[in-house]
């Protein structure tokens, strides 16, 4: 696929995610292979009064690159703002929220609310590709609910409105993450673009992603809340997609070793107290599969220090090292097996 000056083979992209896609975990997704990552969801308000803390989420660094900016507002002349604002940090392009279902966002007229307004979404998308000088491309949903689902008719408005790629989230909003994100619906916006089509939604582990391609036909993929805690899946599904099998399943000092590097990194960004606590959604995928998990998953997300998390799971470390000279880790190896049965194309 190509935006712009940008040409990929099949890129595997790490979604737009608040609160997660920031830039220490952008920074350990892009090492382990993602092709794409995005920073965090962006209020345009909010950089349209230089808000610090929206301000600080468009800092990255050279290893993080291409890094997509995504904002997101309900005003065509707020948008357009912003996106200058997010285009001076030079990002590879910038994105349109048009998806984010959560009632913060979507309860403000903004994100998947516009599914619902495609006049004024058309005229937002047109304002912000005038406004900037780099490529612009939308992240949105099937429609606001199972009843009115309108992506073919705004499709090739967004198009003519100059969008170059679209990211398709394979729910309604009314559907927020619930039940199964339908791939057949994404297949049908694929057949009918004539720009690329990112697809999103239900991606667990690289076989799913390898199926996504194939079942949607899309040109390209983007994971989100498979990446929590597994910022393995992209290395592993460029492995899946290169070669037919899986090199890299993780054991328990791998997975043990990236989540120190990745509190380390929130709280060098962050700074202690948030960095800390910005971590605890991580920790239970990191550590999954492993064996008497729940005890060390409770005391990491109630401990506050960061030199106290990674005490704990030093310890944790040092327990599992036990188990396996015992001979106790056997449901751990089974649940390796488990991956790797999955992630070997049949």
């Amino acid at each position: 696929m190509r935006i712009d000056s940008f040409e990929m083979q099949r890129p595997v992209m790490l979604a737009p995610m608040e609160e997660v896609s920031d830039r220490s975990f952008r920074k350990i997704c892009k090492r382990f292979g993602a092709d794409v990552v995005y920073s965090e969801f962006i209020s345009a308000e909010a950089l349209r009064r230089q808000v610090d803390a929206s301000l600080r989420k468009m800092v990255f660094d050279d290893d993080e690159a291409p890094v997509v900016i995504q904002i997101f507002g309900n005003s065509a002349e707020a948008m357009a703002e912003a996106a200058v604002i997010a285009a001076s940090c030079n990002p590879a392009w910038i994105d349109i929220n048009f998806g984010c279902p959560a009632k913060k966002v979507a309860g403000k007229g903004a994100g998947a609310a516009l599914l619902r307004e495609p006049d004024k979404m058309v005229s937002i998308a047109a304002a912000v590709v005038r406004a900037v000088d780099i490529p612009v491309t939308v992240k949105t949903r099937l429609g606001w609910d199972r009843e009115s689902i309108n992506i073919l008719d705004i499709l090739p408005r967004l198009e003519d409105a100059g969008v170059q790629a679209l990211a398709i989230h394979g729910r309604t909003r009314s559907e927020m993450y619930r039940g199964v994100a339908d791939w057949d619906w994404i297949a049908r916006v694929c057949d009918k673009a004539s720009i690329p089509v990112i697809a999103n939604g239900d991606i667990w582990c690289a076989r799913d992603a390898e199926a996504m391609f194939r079942h949607t036909g899309a040109d390209g993929i983007m994971i989100g809340r498979g990446s929590i805690g597994n910022p393995f899946i992209f290395r592993q599904t460029r492995e899946l997609l290169a070669g037919g099998r899986i090199d890299m399943l993780p054991d328990y000092h791998d997975r043990i070793a990236v989540a120190i590097e990745h509190l380390q990194l929130s709280v060098r960004y962050k700074g202690e107290r948030k960095g800390t606590l910005e971590m605890r959604r991580h920790y239970a995928t990191y550590l999954k599969g492993l064996p008497k998990v729940s005890k060390v998953r409770d005391k990491l997300v109630r401990e506050e220090s960061w030199q106290n998390v990674i005490g704990i799971l030093q310890e944790y470390e040092a327990e599992c090292e036990r188990y396996e000279k015992e001979g106790r880790l056997r449901d751990y190896a089974e649940f390796l097996n488990d991956h790797s049965k999955r992630l070997v194309l049949k």
